[in-house]
């Protein structure tokens, strides 16, 4: 299963190498699930000339670009295989670890995802940031969630099953499958450069991201504002001690920077804490309007369109 945006230049080396992996498997049978996620290029229809000569090749097209965890939501929800293997098309995670992933799922588990012993191709800045956050997660939520995975991993049918049921609007597929639990385990692979094109996950998007896991997963962040609020008292009281001190010395210095800092720092925390509380409640309003995740314009080679 394959969520594409703005893929072109690699839909042709990405069909190669998965059927090329597929043709390997002779003992197994598979369909191969594209998700176009609104792409402004050539990219579907790409795709669509690959289907029509092609059955086992089903594209499913958003009706726009709902994003990348939900086009992975879009690709589990019409897959019908007793395996569903999530892969992204820019091949930066080798089809060919898939073997190894199915080798342990034959052995019972529900779960294989891919850690990355080595990422190829990033910047020292994405490498440190993405470091920090998967270590951080860690700490703040109360699931296990694999240091140093993606979303490229296997899942057994009764795990893509339970995935499914779960429909919350921000999405972070990589906590669900942790929440989900089953047997799990992992498979080491270096990742590679991406073959072609451009990230599609700048600065501001990772951000977002990171921000959706934290949210999902974690109530810290609302703890953070609680302590938040501690320490901004506390700093308000040695003050105040030390006031009292300076009037007992004779040395009180009524000043405007004194007061400045206080109130600028006090109004920081506020804003800060309100930011908090409102990315929280942001969510219970998306959650409440009970929107589809997303909407398919057309199905290529599939049975089923409209909303899901």
């Amino acid at each position: 299963m394959v969520p594409v945006y703005n893929e072109a230049e690699v839909i042709g080396e990405m069909y190669r190498r998965l059927t090329h992996v597929a043709a390997a498997l002779p003992d197994l049978d598979y369909e191969l699930v594209v998700v176009d996620d609104g792409s402004r290029d050539e990219s579907y229809p790409a795709l669509r000339s690959i289907a029509q000569a092609d059955l086992r090749l089903r594209v499913l097209k958003l009706s726009r670009n709902f994003g990348h965890q939900t086009a992975i939501t879009a690709g589990i929800d019409v897959a019908r295989g007793d395996a569903i293997v999530i892969i992204d098309a820019d091949l930066q995670d080798p089809p060919e670890v898939i073997p190894e992933m199915i080798a342990q799922w034959r052995e019972g588990f529900d779960v294989v995802y891919g850690v990355r012993a080595k990422r190829s191709g990033e910047t020292l800045m994405k490498l440190a940031t993405a470091s920090v956050f998967y270590r951080m997660l860690d700490r703040m939520t109360n699931i296990s969630i694999p240091v140093d995975a993606g979303d490229f991993r296997l899942l057994s049918r009764r795990a893509a099953d339970q995935l499914r049921a779960m429909r919350e609007k921000d999405r972070f597929v990589r906590g669900l499958i942790s929440w989900i639990g089953f047997r799990q385990t992992s498979v080491l692979y270096q990742r590679e450069a991406r073959f072609a094109g451009k990230t599609k996950y700048p600065f501001r998007k990772m951000l977002k991201f990171a921000i959706d896991g934290l949210t999902s997963f974690s109530t810290a962040p609302l703890k953070l504002a609680t302590w938040m609020g501690y320490i901004a008292s506390g700093f308000a009281f040695v003050y105040l001690a030390s006031v009292f001190v300076q009037k007992w010395l004779g040395k009180t210095v009524e000043g405007w920077a004194t007061i400045m800092v206080a109130m600028l720092f006090m109004g920081g925390v506020q804003l800060i804490c309100l930011g908090i509380m409102g990315e929280y409640i942001g969510r219970i309003f998306t959650e409440a309007k009970q929107r589809p995740l997303y909407v398919v314009e057309e199905f290529v080679n599939g049975d089923q369109a409209g909303r899901a």
